[in-house]
């Protein structure tokens, strides 16, 4: 089964919950506001994606905190600040990708 993991407030997570939606995909939906990833789901989405990938850039808590200056390891700050994420990520047991990844879905659903 496929998890989305992202905020419910979030456009893009949005867009991949209604992708899902459309095509009667079974999923599972992970609200970071509400609840914390495990120490497996974050081996899981760093063993399928670089760390320094999901780190969104643009996000005003990245320009607030000002870790454009500073010297960090981004998997121990995502880990710590899920803030800082990229999202969606979509997850089906130990592989994850960033984004609504079509054939990442028709792969595994």
């Amino acid at each position: 089964m496929l998890q989305v993991i992202g905020r419910r407030k979030s456009r893009e997570t949005q867009k991949a919950v209604r992708y899902l939606k459309e095509r009667r995909i079974a999923y599972q939906s992970i609200d970071l506001d509400e609840r914390d990833l495990s120490e497996r789901e974050w081996k899981s989405i760093f063993s399928s994606l670089d760390a320094d990938d999901l780190i969104d850039r643009d996000s005003a808590y990245y320009r607030k905190n000002g870790y454009e200056w500073r010297e960090f390891s981004a998997e121990e700050e995502l880990v710590l600040h899920p803030e800082l994420l990229r999202l969606p990520i979509l997850r089906s047991g130990q592989k994850a990708v960033l984004g609504t990844d079509e054939a990442f879905i028709r792969e595994n659903s």
